[in-house]
C-alpha cells in the first residue's frame, strides 16, 4: 500500500541529499544517512544508541547543528508533500481504497432511503465557514510552503519536465532559509492567510461546488439554486486582538484594503479571460440592445466591470478606495445577465462553465477573499464603558452587579441620544472606540462577525452592543460570546436563555445568533475528557434554549489542528457532535500549519470540503443518536475522576510550572519571533495565563503530549471495572465516544515517553524530575487501559494508514529531538545566543512537521 509513496519519499530524499552534497561536500551526505539510520535504530528501540548520536551531537559546532537540524527538517516536509500528493491523486485514492465522499455519502443514503426532500433539507441548511488563524505553529516561511506546494503540483505531472523541476525546487528551498529572522507582523500573517485563499481555495471551491451539483442533480432532479452558498471565508489573522497589542484598528484597516486588493486582481484576471471567451453574438435581446458599439454583447457587459475592477487596483494599491469595488453584486449582477442570456439561447454549456464558476466565487469570497472577524476580550470592552460612566458622572461600571449593568445597558440601548462625549480618552479606551469607528466605515460585506473572549454574562454581550450603537455601526453586526473555561461552558446555556428575554436584544439578533464554543483554554483548566464532555453538553442544552426560543444557533467551534485543541480527522469529529447541533451549519477555525496539511493545494482543499460537507450532509440527513441515560451517568462519573486526576498534577502540585518550563521548550518559544501574538495574555501570569497554543505546543515537542491524555485513561480504567458492557455499548453505537477514543489512540501512537525521558535528564533540576517519572507511569498505565477497552493488542490497528505513515516519521523525529535537547541545554547556559536560537526554530518546525496533527 505505500510502495509507492515511498518510492516518491526515497526520491525527493536522494534530491534532497545531492543538493547538500553540492552545498557541504560528499561527507555531509554521509554523516547524514549515519544519522539517519541511527536515528531510525532508535525509533526502533535500540537505546544503545541513543548514547552514542548524543554524544555526536554534543561534539557538534552550532554551524554543524544546523545543517542537521536542516536537514532532517526538509525531509520531513518533503514526506509531507509526498503524502499530501499521493492521497489526493487517483491512484492514492484507489490503492488506499479512499472512496470519493460524496460517492460514499451517496450510497449511504440509498441504504437509509433517504427522500429527494429530506436532501434537498439538508442542503438548504449545509454551510461551512473556514475561520483562518495565524499561530505560532506555522513557522515554515510563505516561500517555503510555496516550493512545497510547487513540488507536489510537479509530483502529479509525473514526466522528465517534472522531474527537473522538483530538483530545483528542493534545490532552491534548501538554499532558503526555513525561518523569519523577525517576528512576523499581523499584516504578514493576513498576508499568508490571504495567498492561502489564492492559490488553494480559489480553485478548489468552483470545483467542489461543481461535484456538489452534480450530486443534487442526481438525488433531487435539482440543479442548486444560483445564489446557493454553502462555504464561505473568514479570518483572524489582522482581527484578533485579544492579548495581542500590535492589531490595532489602523492595522486591521490595512489588512482590509490589502485583502481588497488581492480580491480586485484575482477577479480582474478572471473577467478578462471570460470576456475572451464569450466572444459569441448569440444572445438575448436585453443584452443584444446594449450592445451599441458592437463589441459583442456579453463584452459589453463584461466591460465596466473590467474597468472597474482595474480602477479598484490602482486605487487600492495606492490605500485609497473611492470609487473602488465596495459590493458583491457589482460583480454578481452582470455576471447573472451573461449567465441568464447564455441559457436563454441555448448555449448551455457556456453558461454552465466558467461563468457560472465565476458566480460561485463571488457568492462565496465576496470583495475581499475573507471576512474579517474581530475579537477582543471582555475586560477590554468593560474598561471602557467604566471609563465611559465615570467621564458622564453616573457611576462605576465596573463596580456594579450584573443586574445594576443590565439595567444600564438596556436604556442605554433604547436612548436616542449619542453615548461619547467629545473628550480624550486612555489609551486602551481609544482603540476600543477606534475600532468600532473603523467597522463603522467599512463596507459591512468585509465583516464576519464580533468575538468576545471570556464572556460569561449577559452584560458581557450587552456591552458590545451598546460600543457598536455609540459608535454609529448601522448594520447588524453578529455577535458571538467566547465561552471557554469549563465553568463558563456549563454556564453558557443559562446565559443565553436569559439575554433572549431582553426583546430588543432578540430583535437584533434577527433571528439568529453565534456562540463560540472554545476548545483550548478548557481543556487547559479541566483536561481533554472533562472539556470535551462539557462542550457536548453545553452543545445539547444551547440547542434546547434556541429551539425555545425559535432562533436559529449558529455554533462556532474554537478548534484547532491539535487533538488537545480539539483537531482530528474532519469526518469524525463532526459526526461526534449533538444531535441539531448542525442545524444552523459550522463555523470552525483552521489553524497555522493545518491550513496547510489540509487546504494547502487545490486537490487536497477539494477533498476536505468534500469530507466537510459530506460529514455535515449525513448527519443532517440522518442525526447521530442521542446520549441513553446510562452513558450520560457514566460519563459525568468519568469526567468528575478525569478532571481530579488532571487538576492534581497541573494545579495541585505549585512545582508543576517550574517543571514544565524546564521539561519543554516553552521559555524559549515565548521569545522566539514565531508569531506576532505574545504567549501570554498578561506577562506576570502564571500558567493560567498562559495561552493553550503555546501550552500543548511545548508538549508536544518533548513527545509527552500531556493536555491530549492526562486523566482520561484513569478514568476509563475506574469506570471499566464495574461497567465493561455499558463502556463497550458506547464504544460501538456513539460516535462521540467512538471518535474520542480513536483519538486518543493516534495521541498515544505519538507519544514517546522515552524521549520525554531525554528531555528531563538532560534539562530538568533532580528535585523535579520525579514529576515527569510519575507522568510517563501514568502515560503507559493509561496506555494499556484504553487497549484493554479496545480489545486489541497495539494502537492503530484498524487504521494502518496513519500507522504507517507516522511510523515513516519516527526516524526523522529522533534526531531532531536529540539536537534540541542539545541546544535547549546551551541555550539555558548562555541564553539569548542566535545561532542556537536559529537551530532551535529550526528543530520545532521539523518537530511539528513531523508529528502533525498533535503538534
Amino acid at each position: 500500500m505505500l510502495e509507492n509513496i515511498q518510492q516518491n519519499v526515497r526520491e525527493l530524499g536522494t534530491l534532497l541529499g545531492q543538493t547538500i552534497a553540492n552545498d557541504k561536500g560528499e561527507q555531509w551526505l554521509e554523516n547524514i544517512e549515519k544519522v539517519r539510520l541511527q536515528g531510525r535504530e532508535i525509533a526502533l528501540g535500540d537505546a544503545s544508541i541513543v548514547k552514542q548520536l548524543q554524544e555526536s551531537i554534543a561534539n557538534c559546532s552550532e554551524d554543524e547543528l544546523l545543517i542537521y537540524a536542516r536537514a532532517f527538517s526538509q525531509f520531513l516536509n518533503l514526506e509531507n508533500v509526498a503524502e499530501q500528493q499521493y492521497t489526493t491523486s487517483p491512484q492514492g485514492l484507489a490503492e488506499l481504497e479512499l472512496a470519493h465522499p460524496l460517492e460514499d455519502l451517496k450510497e449511504k443514503l440509498a441504504v437509509a432511503n433517504t427522500s429527494p426532500e429530506n436532501f434537498e433539507k439538508a442542503l438548504q441548511k449545509l454551510h461551512i465557514e473556514l475561520v483562518l488563524t495565524a499561530h505560532p505553529t506555522e513557522v515554515n516561511r510563505r516561500t517555503l510552503i510555496h516550493k512545497f506546494n510547487q513540488i507536489a503540483q510537479a509530483l502529479e505531472e509525473d514526466n522528465k519536465a517534472s522531474s527537473t523541476r522538483i530538483a530545483e525546487l528542493v534545490e532552491q528551498a534548501w538554499y532558503t532559509d526555513e525561518i523569519r529572522q523577525q517576528r512576523p507582523t499581523p499584516l504578514d500573517e493576513s498576508r499568508w492567510g490571504l495567498n492561502a485563499i489564492a492559490n488553494s481555495f480559489w480553485f478548489a471551491v468552483p470545483k467542489f461546488l461543481k461535484e456538489l451539483n452534480e450530486l443534487s442533480q442526481e438525488l433531487t432532479g435539482k440543479d442548486l439554486p444560483i445564489d446557493y452558498n454553502p462555504i464561505t471565508m473568514a479570518s483572524w489573522m489582522a482581527g484578533d486582538r485579544d492579548g495581542n497589542p500590535f492589531v490595532t484598528a489602523k492595522l486591521s484597516e490595512q489588512a482590509l484594503l490589502n485583502a481588497r486588493l488581492m480580491a480586485a486582481q484575482l477577479y480582474l484576471d478572471d473577467f478578462e479571460r471570460l470576456s475572451l471567451e464569450l466572444s459569441m453574438r448569440k444572445a438575448s435581446a436585453e443584452l443584444l440592445d446594449e450592445d451599441v458599439d458592437n463589441i459583442g454583447p456579453y463584452r459589453k457587459k463584461l466591460l465596466p466591470v473590467i474597468e472597474l475592477l482595474k480602477h479598484s487596483v490602482e486605487q487600492l494599491k495606492d490605500g485609497k478606495t473611492e470609487g473602488a469595488l465596495s459590493s458583491s453584486e457589482q460583480l454578481r449582477a452582470p455576471l447573472i445577465a451573461c449567465r441568464d442570456s447564455l441559457l436563454a439561447v441555448g448555449l448551455k454549456y457556456a453558461g454552465n462553465s466558467l461563468v457560472l464558476d465565476m458566480i460561485r466565487k463571488v457568492n462565496c469570497f465576496g470583495i475581499s477573499l475573507v471576512k474579517l472577524d474581530i475579537r477582543q476580550h471582555s475586560e477590554r470592552h468593560e474598561s471602557a464603558v467604566q471609563e465611559i460612566t465615570q467621564t458622564l458622572n453616573i457611576g462605576d461600571f465596573a463596580a456594579w452587579d450584573e443586574k445594576e449593568r443590565q439595567q444600564f445597558l438596556v436604556e442605554e440601548l433604547q436612548n436616542p441620544r449619542p453615548l461619547l462625549p467629545n473628550k480624550s480618552w486612555s489609551k486602551d479606551t481609544q482603540e476600543v472606540l477606534d475600532t468600532y469607528a473603523m467597522i463603522a466605515k467599512q463596507p459591512s460585506e468585509l465583516f464576519g462577525i464580533y468575538i468576545i473572549s471570556m464572556a460569561s454574562k449577559v452584560s458581557d454581550i450587552l456591552t458590545v452592543n451598546l460600543l457598536m450603537k455609540a459608535a454609529g455601526i448601522s448594520w447588524k453586526m453578529p455577535i458571538a460570546p467566547l465561552f471557554e473555561t469549563l465553568d463558563d461552558l456549563n454556564n453558557a446555556p443559562a446565559v443565553m436563555a436569559e439575554l433572549f428575554t431582553l426583546d430588543t436584544y432578540k430583535e437584533y439578533c434577527d433571528q439568529q445568533h453565534h456562540v463560540m464554543i472554545g476548545y483550548s483554554d478548557s481543556s487547559k483548566d479541566a483536561g481533554v475528557l472533562a472539556a470535551t464532555w462539557g462542550q457536548y453538553q453545553c452543545q445539547e442544552k444551547l440547542v434546547e434554549v434556541f429551539a425555545e426560543n425559535d432562533i436559529v444557533l449558529k455554533l462556532f467551534h474554537g478548534r484547532g489542528g491539535t487533538i488537545g485543541r480539539g483537531g482530528g480527522p474532519a469526518h469524525a469529529a463532526i459526526a461526534s457532535q449533538p444531535p441539531g447541533s448542525l442545524d444552523g451549519g459550522l463555523r470552525v477555525t483552521e489553524q497555522g500549519e493545518t491550513i496547510r496539511h489540509k487546504f494547502g493545494l487545490p486537490n487536497l482543499a477539494t477533498r476536505s470540503l468534500h469530507l466537510y460537507a459530506s460529514a455535515i450532509l449525513e448527519c443532517l440527513v440522518t442525526p447521530p443518536p442521542a446520549p441513553k441515560a446510562e452513558w450520560r451517568e457514566l460519563m459525568d462519573e468519568m469526567t468528575t475522576k478525569s478532571c481530579d486526576t488532571y487538576r492534581s498534577y497541573v494545579q495541585a502540585n505549585e512545582n508543576f510550572v517550574k517543571y514544565f518550563r524546564q521539561a519543554t521548550p516553552e521559555q524559549e518559544l515565548a521569545s522566539l519571533p514565531l508569531g506576532s501574538r505574545p504567549s501570554k495574555r498578561k506577562s506576570d501570569g502564571g500558567i493560567e495565563s498562559l495561552r493553550a497554543i503555546p501550552w500543548i505546543f511545548a508538549w508536544s515537542q518533548n513527545r509527552l503530549v500531556v493536555p491530549s491524555w492526562l486523566g482520561l485513561g484513569t478514568a476509563i480504567e475506574a469506570a471499566y471495572k464495574d461497567n465493561s458492557k455499558i463502556m463497550h455499548d458506547m464504544l460501538t453505537t456513539w460516535p462521540y465516544f467512538k471518535s474520542r477514543m480513536s483519538l486518543t489512540e493516534m495521541v498515544y501512537t505519538k507519544s514517546d515517553s522515552k524521549v520525554s525521558e531525554l528531555y528531563d535528564e538532560a534539562l530538568v533540576e533532580d528535585e523535579l524530575k520525579y514529576m515527569g517519572e510519575d507522568l510517563r507511569a501514568q502515560l503507559e498505565t493509561d496506555k494499556k487501559t484504553l487497549l484493554n477497552l479496545l480489545g486489541q493488542d497495539s494502537f492503530l490497528k484498524n487504521d494502518q494508514w496513519n500507522y504507517s505513515s507516522f511510523d515513516l516519521r519516527r526516524g526523522y523525529l529522533a534526531p531532531l529531538h536529540l539536537i534540541q535537547i542539545e541546544v535547549l541545554k546551551r541555550l539555558r547556559a548562555q541564553p539569548e545566543h542566535p545561532d542556537n536560537e536559529q537551530i532551535l526554530m529550526v528543530t520545532m518546525a521539523g518537530i511539528a512537521t513531523g508529528m502533525r496533527n498533535t503538534g
